[in-house]
């Protein structure tokens, strides 16, 4: 699938402080740079978050994730948040 960079569906922000967000990608959508499906048991969707302990509690650690950030998974994206 090709998305037109800077589309309404496809925003890469290469002024942005923390970009790039993860590695590994050539694009990286940042449409959604928060994760929508952060929380969601997103592993049913395609995310490979891990965990780690926290004070009190497990913390989603979305670092390694970068399946919302494929330009590919747009469309499922949207239609979770519907």
């Amino acid at each position: 699938m090709v998305i037109p960079v800077q589309s309404s569906k496809f925003f890469e922000n290469q002024n942005c402080e923390f970009y790039p967000c993860h590695k590994g990608l050539k694009e990286i959508n940042c449409m959604f740079c928060f994760c929508p499906l952060y929380h969601l048991e997103c592993k049913q969707y395609g995310g490979n978050p891990t965990y780690l302990q926290g004070d009190e509690k497990l913390i989603k650690d979305c670092s390694s994730c970068v399946m919302p950030h494929k330009p590919e998974n747009y469309k499922m994206l949207i239609e979770l948040l519907k």
